[in-house]
């Protein structure tokens, strides 16, 4: 039997924005079914691996290998990638006023499905999921991100993967700006895009989202890459020592080898 190739591997990867590098060697591997949780520190590259995955214009891998299921797409644009199966919330969705939230989560379904859903279908869809994430119908009318709170952004982008199907969902500091319930809402749509063939990248600052979402593992990003990685336990001790004990650990591990 042939072994399944890994939803995401990244190999070395180097990516500059505007001539200053960011990236400086990340190594990454994600297999399908399995939930990875990046945190570090603001300015540790988090984020721009997130929009490098995703193939935004302005990020340049410079060297480095990045395969979706053994394809190269680092030459790949973000629509190509999307129609693969990839997916990334942002930390920051922006607003798209004049189009409404039902046409533009119909119109990227149609798009990455690559084929018109029938109208009926997929609003009973849509609402099966409106209402596992506790969106109510007047959501479907407004302006996408248009006056929306940090709340109600975070739930379209989590309605909108649920809708798309990703083989790779890349979630970019999705807990930001939650209150607890709204981040016990989001979580609980995360859990329910989990599945053997699913594999979910989570950025995050803190721990707290962990509680909700259970990563199978735990990577430290400083200075453009990782610098170790573990299981739940190592999110727990980032909480109670902060990023100083990871680099401290990681200097004098490197000095007694």
């Amino acid at each position: 039997m042939t072994a399944q190739k890994p939803i995401l591997e990244i190999v070395d990867l180097h990516v500059n924005v505007e001539d200053k590098e960011i990236l400086k060697g990340v190594n990454l591997t994600i297999k399908a079914g399995e939930i990875h949780a990046i945190m570090g520190r603001n300015g540790s590259g988090k984020s721009t691996l997130s929009y490098t995955v995703m193939g935004h214009p302005r990020y340049k891998v410079t060297s480095g290998k990045m395969l979706y299921k053994g394809e190269e797409i680092s030459q790949m644009s973000p629509d190509e990638r999307a129609k693969l199966g990839i997916a990334l919330a942002f930390q920051y969705p922006v607003a798209i006023p004049g189009v409404s939230v039902s046409n533009f989560l119909r119109k990227t379904t149609n798009a990455c499905r690559g084929r018109e859903i029938p109208v009926k279908e997929f609003r009973q869809e849509l609402k099966a999921l409106m209402a596992k994430l506790g969106v109510k119908d007047e959501f479907l009318s407004r302006y996408v991100n248009d006056g929306f709170s940090g709340g109600e952004k975070k739930r379209l982008e989590i309605l909108q993967l649920s809708l798309l199907k990703p083989s790779l969902a890349v979630l970019d500091e999705t807990d930001s700006g939650l209150d607890i319930d709204a981040l016990k809402t989001v979580s609980e749509g995360v859990n329910a895009m989990v599945s053997p063939e699913t594999a979910i990248l989570l950025i995050t600052h803190y721990q707290r989202m962990l509680d909700y979402v259970q990563p199978d593992f735990v990577h430290v990003f400083q200075d453009g890459k990782i610098i170790t990685s573990g299981g739940k336990e190592l999110a727990l001790e980032l909480e109670s020592r902060g990023y100083e004990w990871v680099q401290d650990t990681t200097v004098n591990q490197a000095v007694s080898v």
